[in-house]
């Protein structure tokens, strides 16, 4: 047996030196300069909006009382090109942010579609599509009105500085309004935040819920379950509208608050600058009054927005806060050394198994103490009664799962920990539930990989498909539509059959592979085990039938998790089979039924 075993992962340094940071927050780290340069664009652009109130003061003081319709000219051609420009550094400032949004997006697409993939197969509740709403919410966070308007705040400073410079008692007032401005963006957190993230976990369970509902929709038709289910959902989906709301109500009363300071404020000013020019007490004469009104006005307008768009705001900080949370729990798997192609040596070492533990709940072991080994060229069955741990097994087996204690190692190597990728063509495997993937009969034989035509022809002769394959409208490119509609329950069965034995995979296990199949299919199956055995594949069966018995060269017996049996196919036949004469003497010996 092969002593090669898996050596631990190696990352790179980069990722060494930020394992510790959270991984959303390394993703954006590289975003940061970009950003930076499109602050900087919005600032400049925040200060050309002074180009009308400068335009202004430079009529009244130029134009009027030279009369020069040259000067006019040159002005208006002036303010004109600063609006432009304003535009311009507007335009590149929406581009900016859409390229930070574009290459996040190229660098977490896959990393997302992975992650959900993970969780749905660790039994993770996040949702189908959990994970990729909250990113589409953080992704559109990155250009909302929320961000520009915190992009302007330094020109909110500025212009704070200029009214406080036309007149110290407005830059007073002004600087009051936006302390005002504040706390009323302070009391929007406090009111909002917590319905809101009430609200996002009423809406995440009415979802999952829903996703779960109609899974088994056929069910749900059959037994007219639509309405108490569909009552059950609207519970959820009504709590997720009431807090909603809620949080809208509050947030609605202090944006309307907002609104009316920052029109108060601009009219105050307006007021004040007035009283103070009728005293002589305006630096810049009357016409500063329409700037200091203006100009105090912008700088409300930011906090103004910002309290606007403070729903958004919660809204992102909680998807930040989920997506984050998974993206720890199921880190990036780091680089391994890649392994050869494993020739079919299973062994099992006292495997104590289960499947992975729900949030909260601790984990629950199925197997306790499965020991033995399968040789290349054997066939191994796994018997027993309903919940003994067959599928569990068959699933421990492919690496599905990882071990609470001991090993399942194919030619030395840790099953669980090798990579998919590499060794996914090596293994066959047939679930208890059979899935076709939408797509045509070869695609689905062939695992969605480039399809060569002579491997699928032999694996659906393999398992007797091949006349019925061609006798189909489409013959191998007939579509076999969503979950394989259009093929009965043995037909896709022995289609999922075929695509386990696609490839000649070393390693071949079937769970309950004839539970849909007719005489003619078992025997099919019988036949195609048969040829794995001779060419040299190690298979390990899950059945609750004896028709595979005869082609298996060992058993192993499985009750309530433990192991009961092991070893050559007629030796653990016959100890069964005095077990059971055993206990039929006792139980006559008592008086009770055989």
């Amino acid at each position: 047996m092969s002593t090669l075993s898996r050596p631990a992962a190696t990352a790179p340094q980069a990722r060494r030196t930020g394992q510790s940071e959270p991984e959303l927050r390394r993703l954006f780290k590289p975003m940061w300069p970009l950003l930076r340069r499109a602050a900087l664009f919005s600032i400049l652009a925040g200060l050309l909006i002074l180009a009308p109130s400068v335009y202004m003061l430079e009529v009244y003081a130029r134009v009027v009382d030279s009369r020069s319709h040259i000067t006019l000219l040159m002005l208006t051609i002036a303010v004109m090109g600063a609006y432009a420009l304003m535009e311009a550094l507007e335009w590149v400032r929406s581009e900016m942010l859409h390229q930070a949004g574009e290459e996040l997006d190229q660098q977490m697409a896959p990393r997302l579609f992975s992650l959900v993939f993970e969780a749905n197969l660790r039994r993770i509740p996040v949702g189908m599509m959990q994970p990729l709403n909250d990113w589409k919410t953080i992704r559109e966070f990155m250009a909302s009105p929320f961000v520009t308007s915190s992009m302007e705040l330094p020109v909110a400073l500025v212009f704070l500085v200029l009214v406080y410079l036309i007149n110290p008692v407005l830059g007073w007032v002004t600087a009051g309004a936006a302390v005002v401005q504040l706390i009323i963006a302070l009391l929007t957190e406090r009111s909002t935040q917590p319905p809101l993230a009430a609200a996002n976990r009423s809406a995440v369970g009415a979802q999952q819920y829903a996703d779960g509902s109609l899974r088994n929709a056929e069910v749900i038709e059959a037994m007219g379950m639509l309405r108490s289910i569909h009552g059950r959902w609207q519970l959820r989906q009504r709590e997720f509208l009431n807090l909603q709301a809620e949080a809208s109500t509050a947030a609605g009363g202090y944006q309307a608050a907002s609104k009316m300071l920052q029109q108060v404020v601009s009219s105050a000013l307006l007021g004040l600058a007035a009283w103070f020019t009728l005293k002589n007490q305006m630096a810049g004469g009357p016409a500063m009054m329409i700037v200091a009104s203006i100009i105090g006005g912008r700088v409300l307008a930011p906090l103004a927005q910002m309290v606007a768009q403070w729903k958004l705001l919660v809204n992102t900080r909680e998807a930040w806060a989920r997506l984050s949370a998974v993206l720890a729990q199921l880190p990036e798997k780091e680089p391994s050394m890649a392994l050869p192609p494993p020739r079919g040596v299973l062994t099992v070492e006292q495997l104590v198994a289960g499947p992975p533990p729900l949030p909260g709940q601790p984990p629950q072991a199925i197997l306790r103490g499965v020991q033995f080994g399968v040789a290349p060229g054997e066939v191994l069955a796994v018997i027993g009664p309903s919940a003994a741990g067959k599928t569990t097994l068959a699933r421990m087996l492919v690496g599905l799962w990882p071990a609470m204690q001991g090993k399942v190692r194919l030619d030395g190597a840790d099953v669980h920990a090798w990579n998919k990728a590499e060794l996914g063509p090596s293994v066959g495997y047939l679930p208890q539930g059979v899935e076709l993937f939408e797509g045509t009969v070869a695609e689905n034989i062939a695992r969605f990989g480039a399809v060569d035509s002579a491997h699928v022809q032999r694996a659906a002769q393999a398992v007797g498909l091949d006349d019925f394959i061609l006798a189909l409208p489409q013959g191998y490119d007939t579509p076999v539509g969503r979950d394989g509609a259009v093929l009965s329950g043995g037909q896709r069965q022995r289609v999922a059959l075929a695509r386990a034995l696609y490839g000649d995979p070393a390693l071949v296990v079937l769970d309950e592979p004839n539970s849909s199949l007719d005489e003619a299919g078992d025997a099919a199956l019988v036949a195609a085990i048969q040829g794995l055995k001779q060419r040299g594949a190690t298979v390990v069966v899950m059945t609750h039938r004896t028709s595979v018995l005869g082609v298996t060269d060992k058993i192993l017996l499985l009750v309530e998790g433990a192991q009961q049996a092991f070893g050559p196919r007629d030796e653990v036949m016959a100890a069964i089979q005095k077990a059971n004469q055993q206990a039929a003497q006792q139980a006559t010996q008592q008086g009770r039924p055989a």
